[in-house]
């Protein structure tokens, strides 16, 4: 069938699929089975969309997406809905290379960001895969920056720096911090916070190699000065030291006398043990 043809097919789908929603909200619903044809009519507009796909409709491809993630959504099925929106976000993108999307309205790269974020959730909480999340936060981040949403971007990209620090990644966990550090430095609003990224992304450092961890520290302090009387850069400094000397008490010490004050999370300890097992003779070890 020719292109032609598979878009015509592929509005009757539509036409057909619409029909069925509105059959569904009728009085005898819950008699006949509502849901049955909420169900025929996402997998009609998952057709169709695929249809005008081929027909390089793309524009009207994404429509049809967004229009199954709304019914998978009624239905409960949250994986699928996102699933189907991100691929709305997609062929709008193809519509609209650019990433203008005024003509479909703006907004349709945030829905698809939310979906991504939605997706990245469902891997990390009930299927624990953090590759699969990391991936789909990094494609949430990108549809916000389409949209100029730069703090909705960073948050998503310092989910994708925490988890990539836990797998070892070093090196992009450290440009994410740099990155978010610098964009927040200048913002009188989110100051305070770089001070946390600047910290975070020298731990990472510190984690494969305590020369690179000084370097790093002393450009903080050329970058951003407010850093250098921060305690994050006071316990660095304490911690270089400690670990030059091969001193593991006085490591732990520092760790502790920070935690006294500002509580380590999670996220912090496991940075600080993989720092401190690097110290000579040092076994699993503890902080406390």
């Amino acid at each position: 069938m020719d292109s032609a043809g598979k878009e015509r097919e592929a509005v009757q789908l539509m036409a057909e699929a619409e029909k069925r929603v509105k059959g569904s909200h009728s009085f005898l619903r819950g008699l006949f089975g509502g849901n049955t044809r909420v169900e025929e009519a996402c997998e009609m507009y998952t057709r169709a969309a695929n249809m005008f796909k081929i027909a390089k409709n793309w524009s009207a491809a994404g429509n049809a997406f967004c229009q199954a993630a709304k019914l998978h959504m009624q239905l409960q099925s949250k994986h699928d809905s996102a699933t189907s929106f991100v691929d709305a976000g997609n062929a709008y993108k193809k519509a609209d290379p650019q990433g203008k999307a005024a003509a479909f309205g703006i907004g349709r790269f945030t829905i698809a960001a939310k979906h991504h974020i939605t997706i990245a959730e469902i891997y990390e909480a009930e299927l624990v895969d953090i590759e699969k999340a990391i991936a789909h936060y990094e494609q949430a981040a990108d549809y916000y920056k389409g949209e100029e949403s730069n703090s909705s971007a960073n948050k998503c990209l310092l989910k994708v720096a925490a988890y990539a620090a836990q797998l070892e990644q070093y090196q992009k966990a450290i440009e994410i911090y740099e990155q978010v550090g610098t964009n927040t430095m200048d913002n009188p609003l989110l100051k305070y916070s770089a001070k946390e990224y600047f910290f975070k992304a020298a731990l990472c450092h510190f984690i494969v190699d305590e020369l690179n961890a000084k370097l790093a520290l002393e450009k903080y302090e050329e970058m951003f000065p407010a850093f250098t009387d921060s305690r994050e850069c006071k316990l660095l400094k304490k911690l270089l030291e400690a670990h030059e000397e091969q001193n593991s008490e006085a490591y732990t010490e520092a760790v502790k006398e920070f935690d006294s004050i500002s509580r380590l999370d999670q996220w912090l300890t496991t940075m600080l043990l993989r720092i401190k097992k690097t110290i000579q003779g040092e076994g699993d070890g503890d902080l406390k």
